[in-house]
This record gives C-alpha cells, structure tokens and sequence, in this order.
C-alpha cells in the first residue's frame, strides 16, 4: 500500500532498485551454485575425515591416521585425504559432528564414531550400514566377535568397523600405597576395601588426592561410563532391562553407586571441584597428577600410559612401574568378584558422504593388521583385532598393561545398545556432578534422574526395581 502513494520519480528509482537487487541476487545465486559445483567435483578427488582431537590423548591416534594417509596417497595416487580434526567436549563434538553429517556440504567422508553412539546416529539415519562391503571382506573374521557387537545396531546391521576397545579399572601409585602402609600388590575385594585405602591415603600421605574419578557434566561419558557405571554394574542391578525393555530410573544399585560418590566427596578423598569439573580433567590427571605422584588411586582406562611413552603427551618411561592397574571389585565381593566396563571407537560411513567407495577402501587399510597394530602400540588402547591380540611385539611392549587390561575382558560389561542411550547418559552425568558438588543427596539425585529419564524415553519405557 505504502508504494501507492509514492510520486511517479520515486516509483521509478524503487522499481530499478528493486530490478538491481534481483539481479544481485540471481547472479549471488548462481556464484554459489558454482561454487558448490566445483567443490562437489573437487571433493571426487578429496575424502575427508573427521575425528575427535582429544588433546594430548590424541597423539597416537593422529599418528596412526598420517602413517594410513601415506600408503593410502600412494595406492592411490589421484586421491587426497584431509583431516577435519574436532577439539570440543564430548557433548559439543557429537553436537558439531551431528550437523556436519546432515548436510550434504559438510559431511566428511569418514568419521570416528564413539561405539555408545552407533545406535542412536544409526536410528537418525546419520551413518550407513557396511554390512554390502562386509559380506566382500575376508578380514572381518579376525575380529573379536564381543567388539563386534558394539558396532551393530538394533536392526542387526553394521554401523562401523571398530579399531579400539578398552576396560577399565583402578591404576594405584605403589609409592603412596607402601608410604600409607598399604599392600602391594593391591587387590581390594570389595568397595569398602576401596574406601578404606583411600582415607588411610588421606590420614598418612598428605599433599595428595587420595581417589579420582571422573565426575562432571563437562567430561561426559567418562563421567557416565567410566565412573558410575563402574560403579553400578559391580551392584546387583543394571541401566536396562532388556527382558523387559525398558529403563531401571530407581534401584538400591543406583542409589549405592551415588552413595559411593557422595562418600568420596563428603569426606574430602577425591579432587579439587575445580580439577575436576572441567573438560581438561582427563588432561589434568594423566599428564600432571599421576606423572607428579599426586594421586594415590585413579579410576580409569587401560589407555592411560599412552601418554606416557616415549613422544606422548607427557613421556614418563617409569609411569607403569609405579602406577599398577588393578581389577575394580563388585560392590561385596560377590561373583564374578570383579567388574569393568567396554567401549571403543569404529570408523563409519555418513550416509551423505561423497566418496562411500574410497572411504571403505581407507577403512579398510586403517583397520589392517598392520595399521592396527601400528595404532594400538601409539595409542595404547586394547585392540578389536585376534590376530593383534596374539602379537607378542603388542603383549610385551614397554610401559604396557595390555596383559592386564584385557584380563578384564572376562567380566566387563558393555553400555546398552539401544539409541536413548545418549541421552540417558547425560542424565547420569547430572546426577553424578550433583553429588559430587552437594547440591542434591545421593536420593535427590536418584530422583532427578528419574524424572529427566521418564520424560525423555516416556513413561511406559521406564521401571522401578525395588
């Protein structure tokens, strides 16, 4: 309307300024449009994959991904390969990862996939099935068929081939252990074994944290997995039912493992909140605490002396002579006695990927004997592979616990395959950074989470064990 009073001079400049600005935006149109051409033909030429760059615990795995580039140029030698490394949180590299696999522009072609989240992204349809070029590939028989099972998703296919696992346990500083009177070899039998060797850590070795665990939001599944679940599968009780398929929100398991939190903060046996709240705190215990000799039990992954070899993130050649991992003992000692939990990493195919073909011919080399092998003795991690497995270079490499970490394999536990997993995940991570700091009781807790579960899953997919 307003253009109908306008003089017949200044209806003709809004009119030619209007012509001038659909033009721009033609012309803008097609420069992008050409834009993407030329990069869609350029990408022929490139794969792209995308990681987590966790800091210094990232050291092997890039090093592993170059020695992979170099063969993989020179077999083919018209192809590129580009890393798009990711430092964030945990929360923010799913979330980043998340919007660059949805969108045709941005999708690598290959990315490292936490095997927790193989369900979910395969749900959202985010990453394709392997299973055409598994059914061509000799090599997967040489995968332990346990580690294959976190990498196949509820519709029983194949989201991801996997080239680490791990367990979990308590690493124990034997010169804290024999100042504090303590045994060694250290071989707790129950949780209260666990307590006790830290309040004597606290009363007889001061200057020291006498127990770490992660315990934050910040620091995601290695609050959730690596720290309560460790705790609540050495209970009675679990996250899922799977007879009834559905989520345990309440149990005396899960309110016991909150316990034990609440019992290591409240007494002043664990970190400084400040430590051990950020997400550097996996940095923070690995390359300057335990190197330091400033914490006398840590619980935590078989990875940890990674960083310690010759060329990581903080070389320390003694590091595995004077921390021992040890097994982490179910709640009363009762059977198995022990408990661990599994996880690893897989590399998977996004479904907008460019080059599915040449990705697949990558991840094939990647997960290789040799290139495996190559990546567990950088890394530090448990390999997938039985071949690897049996290597005696792996078995008896200097500074390894591999011996010990996969002895662990026996009794570990693996997080529910199902795709709320994530999700519940981060309600456990609340819980947990609530007791740790007092704001809520391990009951309140207990209770939020219940809540946050309930409505995230619905109320028909949840239960109460009593």
């Amino acid at each position: 309307m307003y253009y109908m009073f306008l003089s017949p001079a200044k209806r003709l400049v809004s009119i030619l300024l209007i012509s001038i600005v659909l033009m721009l935006g033609a012309c803008s149109n097609l420069s992008s449009n050409q834009g993407r051409n030329n990069n869609a033909s350029s990408s022929k030429n490139t794969i792209e994959i995308a990681f987590r760059d966790f800091g210094s615990g990232s050291v092997g795995l890039k090093e592993w991904l170059n020695a992979v580039k170099t063969e993989f140029e020179q077999q083919h030698p018209d192809v590129k390969v580009r890393f798009v490394p990711i430092q964030a949180s945990e929360g923010d590299f799913f979330a980043k990862l998340a919007l660059m696999v949805k969108n045709e522009q941005t999708a690598p072609d290959i990315v490292t996939e936490d095997t927790f989240m193989i369900n979910s992204d395969a749900a959202a349809g985010n990453i394709d099935p392997l299973d055409k070029y598994i059914e061509q590939w000799d090599d997967w028989k040489n995968f332990n068929d346990r580690v294959k099972q976190g990498v196949t998703a509820v519709d029983g296919k194949v989201y991801g081939i996997p080239y680490s696992t791990d367990t979990r346990g308590l690493w124990y500083n034997v010169n804290i252990f024999r100042q504090a009177g303590l045994p060694v070899p250290w071989n707790p039998k129950n949780w209260d074994d666990v307590l006790e060797a830290a309040k004597t850590i606290k009363e007889k070795v001061p200057g020291v944290v006498p127990f770490w665990a992660n315990s934050g939001k910040a620091t995601g599944e290695a609050t959730s997995m690596q720290t309560f679940e460790m705790l609540l599968y050495g209970t009675e009780d679990t996250l899922y039912n799977f007879d009834t398929k559905k989520w345990i929100v309440k149990s005396q398991g899960f309110l016991d493992s909150l316990e034990f939190i609440h019992q290591i903060y409240s007494n002043d046996l664990g970190p400084e909140l400040s430590q051990v709240l950020t997400g550097k705190a996996g940095d923070i215990v690995q390359t300057e605490l335990m190197p330091k000799e400033k914490v006398g039990i840590v619980l935590n992954g078989n990875w940890v002396p990674g960083v310690w070899r010759e060329g990581g993130a903080a070389p320390w050649p003694e590091g595995t002579e004077v921390y021992k991992l040890t097994a982490m003992p179910t709640q009363h000692g009762q059977d198995p006695g022990f408990t661990s939990m599994s996880g690893g990493w897989a590399l998977s195919i996004p479904s907008k990927a460019d080059n599915k073909d040449l990705a697949w011919e990558f991840i094939k080399l990647a997960t290789s004997e040799k290139y495996n092998k190559l990546y567990v003795l950088k890394q530090g991690d448990l390999t997938p592979r039985l071949d690897v497995a049996e290597d005696p270079e792996v078995l008896n490499a200097p500074g390894s616990v591999t011996k010990e970490a996969a002895s662990f394999i026996k009794f570990t536990h693996f997080r529910p395959g199902v795709d709320k997993y994530p999700a519940v995940s981060t309600a456990i991570q609340a819980a947990v950074e609530a007791v740790a700091t007092g704001s809520l009781s391990p009951k309140e807790a207990m209770e939020q989470y219940a809540r946050e579960v309930t409505r995230v899953v619905g109320k028909e997919n949840v239960e109460v064990r009593k």
